[in-house]
């Protein structure tokens, strides 16, 4: 069982940024491959980013590449996700999720295991 908690939500003007952190317990963090997801009002979750296991390689959706960085920090059972020149479409609530399976896809939320309660991020003027 893992327990995933996000942090670092916030209201930003649009062109600002925000960093986003999700702290994870239990001893195989290093083990787990982590996703961001995002989901605004009326609408459905939506995959944002992902961080694997096997040598951290890491995946964006189309709409945040360039602008949204994720990392991790295995010694701190941690996983950031950076976010700049926000725009006001990204305005939602994000979601950390950890897939302790392994999986070749990373999508969607069925690849998931774990979810955190999720942080309010709006971007507004």
């Amino acid at each position: 069982q893992v327990q995933v908690v996000e942090s670092g939500g916030g209201l930003v003007q649009p062109g600002g940024s925000l960093r986003l952190s999700c702290a994870a317990s239990g001893h195989t963090f290093s083990r787990y491959n982590m996703g961001w997801f995002r989901q605004a009002p009326g609408k459905e979750r939506e995959f944002v980013a992902t961080v694997r296991r096997n040598g951290g390689s890491t995946y964006y959706a189309d709409f945040v590449k360039g602008r949204f960085t994720i990392s991790r920090d295995n010694a701190k059972n941690t996983v950031y996700l950076q976010m700049d020149d926000l725009k006001s479409e990204d305005t939602a609530v994000y979601y950390c999720a950890a897939d302790q399976s392994d999986r070749i896809w990373y999508r969607t939320p069925r690849d998931y295991d774990y979810w955190g309660q999720g942080t309010q991020v709006t971007v507004s003027s």
